[in-house]
């Protein structure tokens, strides 16, 4: 089985220095790949001087997370795609495990490993964690995290198992599946296009499996901040595209009404917080989505699945306990 580490990079030369070495020490079964989203920080010369040996894919422009791994895979000949932050550090034996999870289950399209903080090792990662999956109303939500809250690694997660989504942190995918499916949803940019194409891949029955076997460590916020509004704009546009995307016909009304009165208050809550710049960027997405409806509609799979349900049922029994 081929196996393609591949690491989107967009200015992100000092990250590459700091997380490259751990990558090639610990994936010796796997080609190395980096797609070059335009970089102007010396990031290309920096991989031509000191890693010859890393293939590199160069594109004229910055596309973004799913424009930039959608037109650079097409360059890539694998049967496993892991894609991979450029500010994540890998483990050894970090690949093992994974390749044996495909190996073994033939519906299995997307795996997770264990995603942990870097800066604070005994720690989940925000992003990721221990597999992500949806409430009734489509906030992303994980095992290890909700909301802000991030829980320590106490071997509570140890256990391999289904999940909904996977996160773009570290996200394996057959190429086969990636290429059936298209690849990411281009018009998100970056944020949530992965949870939109694990929901996808679930409208074909193939299955997101978390392994905890695998373990690698992610920096987190390196390239946008959280308190960047662009990435406010972009999360809460992508998640009402997705939502519209993917529910059933009969839930679009009533989540996605529900979804932008939510919305409404948490503008509310930056304005009180101070963070007008945020209110701001909720109404840009708000527009962005409304622009966006008619190509989103047009994107939508022939037979949604209903069954996402399955994972709000586990969301309350979280909140209980």
């Amino acid at each position: 089985m081929k196996i393609a580490v591949v690491i989107l990079n967009w200015n992100g030369k000092k990250l590459l220095e700091q997380f490259l070495p751990s990558v090639i020490a610990y994936s010796n079964r796997a080609e190395i790949y980096v797609i070059d989203n335009a970089s102007t920080d010396n990031s290309v010369l920096f991989l031509q001087k000191n890693y010859p040996e890393i293939k590199l894919i160069r594109l004229d422009k910055n596309y973004g997370y799913a424009g930039g791994y959608n037109k650079g895979l097409q360059h890539i000949n694998a049967d496993i795609l892991a894609l991979i932050n450029s500010d994540l550090e890998v483990t050894p034996g970090w690949l093992q495990p994974v390749i044996q999870e495909f190996e073994q289950y033939d519906e299995t399209a997307i795996v997770q490993p264990k995603i942990k903080d870097y800066q604070n090792k005994n720690k989940f990662e925000y992003a990721g964690a221990a597999g992500g999956f949806i409430d009734l109303f489509g906030y992303p939500y994980c095992d290890g995290r909700i909301l802000s809250k991030v829980e320590e690694d106490q071997g509570q997660y140890n256990r391999r198992k289904e999940i909904f989504w996977a996160s773009g942190a570290c996200f394996f995918i057959r190429k086969p599946v990636f290429d059936q499916l298209e690849g990411f949803d281009e018009s998100f940019f970056a944020h949530q296009e992965e949870i939109d194409l694990c929901w996808r891949a679930h409208h074909k029955s193939y299955k997101t499996i978390y392994i905890p076997q695998s373990t690698v460590y992610h920096m987190g916020g390196a390239s946008l901040q959280s308190q960047n509004p662009f990435k406010t704009y972009l999360n809460f546009r992508n998640n009402l595209l997705m939502l519209l995307k993917n529910l059933p016909v009969s839930m679009i009304f009533p989540v996605i009404f529900i979804r932008l009165m939510l919305d409404g208050l948490a503008g509310i809550i930056f304005v009180i917080q101070g963070k007008p710049q945020h209110t701001w960027a909720i109404v840009k997405a708000h527009f962005g989505f409304y622009k966006r409806i008619p190509e989103a509609w047009q994107r939508r799979p022939d037979k949604p699945v209903t069954d996402y349900y399955q994972t709000f049922s586990i969301f309350i029994k979280k909140m209980i306990k």
